[in-house]
């Protein structure tokens, strides 16, 4: 099959996050969907396994046209420290907690209530970090927590964004905007508590990522603009980043070409990328579409 053609993909919700090197500490956000990221959503809309081959997935080009760029949100969190509650599990699971519940119980001349319900003070063990007790078998604290733990979430609210996927093959775009829709696993847009809203896959058009933009208007904003522009075209350049087939002299490259998905983390390399300004056409296309 000759040409190229391109599935518009619509990512908009309250909110979206998009990281590129999150840690637990501080988990960031790109200012826009990553590659990595909207490949992933569509490796899980036609339910492919983690470990299982990208193969044509990882081929497209990809391309982001920020037509409501959003508001950075950050999302500021405290965990653990201070008086925490012994849970029954605590004490049947963690020897260590255990012991150190009825030393506390002791200094204090009480006896813990009912179920283990005693308290330690300035004292927390993160569930997470659960290991087998070398000795005895029994599942205890990896790490012990005696502080709160500070982190903080970076979120991009109430943006809008028409990705586009570029590929020679229109039957192959055609099977991942009917995943989208009827998808085998659960969507997100970056992150779990990130849902997307309304339709995802706009349909596959003729030509190349740049023409695809140039063509269509911005993505309506409220549900009274369905079916018509969000607003006038005169005068509105969004800005849109277009990957290319090879380097480019002068940019640096992005460290999201996804390789391989797995249950300890994904596997990437390098692309490269362009930032235009759209100018997009008189006669344009506009939407019908579900927000």
């Amino acid at each position: 099959m000759s040409g190229s053609h391109v599935l518009l993909v619509r990512l908009a919700g309250p909110l979206q996050s998009w990281g590129l090197a999150g840690r637990f500490a501080r988990r960031d956000t790109h200012s826009r969907p990553t590659k990595s990221g909207v490949i992933g959503l569509c490796a899980a809309a036609l339910g492919l396994a983690r470990e299982e081959p990208l193969g044509e997935l990882a081929q497209v080009l990809f391309g982001v046209r920020a037509d409501r760029p959003g508001t950075p949100l950050r999302d500021y969190h405290t965990v653990g420290g201070g008086r925490y509650p012994l849970r029954p599990r605590d004490l049947l699971l963690d020897h260590q907690r255990a012991a150190k519940a009825v030393l506390a119980s002791d200094a204090e001349g009480s006896q813990p209530g009912p179920f283990g319900r005693g308290e330690l003070e300035a004292w927390y063990g993160s569930p997470k970090y659960v290991t087998a007790d070398p000795i005895s078998g029994a599942l205890v604290s990896k790490e012990v927590r005696r502080h709160a733990l500070i982190t903080e979430r970076w979120y991009i609210a109430d943006a809008a964004f028409l990705v586009g996927l570029e590929h020679p093959d229109a039957a192959f775009l055609e099977r991942i905007a009917h995943a989208l829709e009827h998808p085998k696993r659960l969507l997100w847009l970056g992150r779990k508590a990130c849902p997307p809203s309304g339709d995802l896959a706009l349909g596959v058009v003729s030509g190349t990522l740049k023409d695809a933009f140039e063509t269509h208007a911005l993505l309506p904003e409220a549900p009274g603009d369905e079916g018509g522009q969000s607003a006038p075209v005169t005068g509105v350049r969004p800005w849109a980043w277009i990957e290319s087939p090879r380097p480019i002299p002068g940019v640096g490259p992005l460290s999201d070409q996804p390789v391989q998905f797995g249950p300890d983390g994904g596997v990437h390399s390098l692309r490269w990328e362009k930032r235009h300004r759209i100018t997009i056409a008189s006669h344009a296309r506009g939407w019908d579409i579900i927000l």
